[in-house]
């Protein structure tokens, strides 16, 4: 049996303010098997090397090829719709502000 692929775009980190590398989408596998703590060293392992494959495409539709190419079921998950709120510095200064100016 082969392994599900999930497809997917990744989010922007916490760390980023900017939008650079999420556009392109990547397709992974889920593990097929379950990790185990290693009795001697205590680290954390798998004989599943699948999991460790990471492929990145300019478009979804890329990504869905390769997988039924390769004959791979798969999963396509849709990134949440980008919300954009105006702001202006302004606002800041308005009368009937929800917050005090503190200082």
């Amino acid at each position: 049996m082969r392994n599900r692929a999930r497809i997917y775009q990744q989010p922007k980190t916490a760390m980023q303010s900017g939008r650079a590398g999420t556009h392109e989408w990547v397709l992974d596998f889920e593990p097929a098997e379950p990790r185990v703590a290693d009795p001697l060293m205590g680290w954390t392992g798998s004989a599943d090397t699948q999991t460790q494959v990471r492929l990145r495409f300019d478009t979804r539709e890329e990504a869905v090829a390769f997988a039924e190419k390769n004959g791979f079921a798969y999963d396509v998950e849709l990134p949440p719709r980008r919300r954009i709120r105006p702001k202006a510095y302004a606002d800041n200064f308005r009368f009937g502000r929800a917050e005090n100016w503190t200082h």
